[in-house]
């Protein structure tokens, strides 16, 4: 059996402010990195390890991922960073506060941006062209805003390629990423439906353990908590 492990950064300043993030690169607020030391802490208590670190290029899931790894003691174990597993981006609505958003737009539609599969946020006029993480990449992967339904199409090619062939050598597997990516890889792993997705939260730093068969079979599910 193998594990695969999934966090989500702790509080960033954007949640703190209570803002849409998307591909802003915000910080960890000194609670988030407090929640991050304590995700690792968990991890190391119930002595989950893993062989490979998954993670974004924001820095709020690069700065969570070392610090459960320093935890861990795990400072040495490779970690892996990719725009496929950054948070899905909200558009023109970044920067925003989620309540001026739905006085603005009214809570229904707010809640469709949110939370349904396929509902796409206002789209920015343009794109962010001269972030140095991105230079490397065509300007097509450069999105102007994204469904939930946008962001697993990215999301779970990268999945496949570079972390299912570990889970099948039997290596254990952390993912450091963000709400809706693991919401999308979520929904991919368990097979839910694009309705009952809206359902589903994935809270800051409290890491959800999969344990899986030889054919990555989920065997159980456990969400770890101090």
């Amino acid at each position: 059996m193998v594990k695969l492990i999934l966090v989500r950064h702790g509080q960033s300043i954007a949640n703190a402010k209570n803002e849409y993030t998307g591909w802003s690169d915000v910080d960890l607020t000194a609670q988030g990195r407090q929640q991050a030391v304590a995700a690792g802490k968990i991890l190391k208590k119930h002595q989950i390890f893993f062989a490979g670190v998954h993670t974004s290029v924001l820095r709020r899931a690069i700065i969570t991922a070392y610090l459960i790894q320093e935890q861990c003691h795990a400072l040495d174990i490779p970690i892996y960073k990719s725009w496929r597993l950054n948070e899905r981006h909200y558009g023109a609505l970044r920067g925003l506060n989620k309540d001026y958003t739905r006085q603005k737009f009214g809570a229904d539609q707010v809640a469709l941006w949110r939370r349904s599969y396929n509902s796409v946020p206002p789209q920015l006029r343009q794109v962010d062209t001269h972030l140095r993480a991105y230079q490397q990449w065509p300007q097509s992967i450069l999105p102007r805003s994204e469904s939930l339904a946008m962001a697993l199409k990215r999301t779970v090619p990268y999945f496949q390629d570079h972390i299912v062939p570990q889970l099948l050598e039997g290596k254990n597997q952390l993912i450091v990423a963000h709400g809706s990516t693991l919401r999308a890889l979520i929904k991919y792993l368990e097979d839910i439906s694009d309705e009952d997705i809206d359902g589903v939260e994935v809270g800051n730093a409290q890491p959800i353990i999969y344990q899986l068969d030889q054919h990555l079979q989920i065997l159980n599910k456990q969400i770890l908590d101090e």
